[in-house]
């Protein structure tokens, strides 16, 4: 018998290593797939580069980024979506000042390349008492030192031409899991606790001393979740 599919999907700037942890735990059990969105400048493409590979039924997990395209696939294709879960996501519309600060982080990135951009982001990504974990930082940078200039530019039009899907919320039927780290300064947890009190059916999981990048932050929290999650019943 097969095992369940599963995609792994990435935020911006991140590819498979953001999910190394999780493949460990969750390769055993199930068939995993993991995108990379480089290349790409609009979520409605990333959404159908996803749905291009996908088997005819298959569960989600999605970070930062990826769960813009996580719930453009929901939207989409609901009845093929068995398990679908997001962490540190956000799903409002574009907000006064972003393309500002996007067009600045450009800036940064053309004068001292990614580089520039990783040692910027970093330190406003994680918590702060794991600033000097020199292990996940590396981590983190190496992953960011894998795209081009192209990328980061493709990624950040993506999010400027995003729809507002804070509207889709109060009609959606699927169960949707959600993940937050109690210190995300990028998606902060009362986004989070805005779209669970939106949604007809949803499990709300804040994780203690964690940022933006749970996944890697906190692996034994977030795994011990989805392992949980992916592998309840289906009602």
């Amino acid at each position: 018998m097969s095992k369940p599919f599963v995609f792994l999907l990435p935020g911006m700037l991140c590819d498979a290593a953001v999910w190394e942890h999780q493949t460990a735990a969750l390769q055993a059990g199930f068939t995993l797939g993991i995108p990379v969105f480089r290349g790409f400048d609009c979520f409605d493409a990333m959404a159908s580069h996803v749905l291009a590979q996908a088997p005819t039924r298959f569960s989600v997990v999605a970070h930062s980024m990826g769960g813009r395209v996580a719930m453009e696939l929901l939207r989409r294709a609901p009845e093929r979506i068995e398990h679908f879960v997001v962490m540190d996501m956000g799903v409002h519309a574009v907000t006064p000042g972003e393309t500002e600060r996007n067009q600045r982080l450009l800036k940064l990135a053309a004068m001292g390349g990614l580089e520039a951009v990783a040692d910027s982001w970093i330190p406003y990504m994680i918590h702060t008492d794991r600033c000097n974990d020199i292990t996940l930082t590396t981590a983190i940078r190496t992953m960011v030192l894998r795209n081009e200039l192209d990328d980061l530019r493709g990624q950040l039009l993506a999010a400027e031409r995003r729809h507002d899907q804070s509207r889709y919320l109060a009609g959606m039927r699927h169960k949707v899991h959600i993940i937050c780290g109690d210190s995300d300064n990028w998606n902060p947890p009362e986004l989070h606790q805005h779209m669970h009190a939106q949604l007809a059916d949803s499990v709300l999981e804040i994780i203690p001393q964690c940022g933006h990048m749970a996944p890697m932050e906190k692996p034994e929290a977030v795994n011990a979740l989805l392992l949980k999650w992916l592998s309840a019943p289906l009602s």
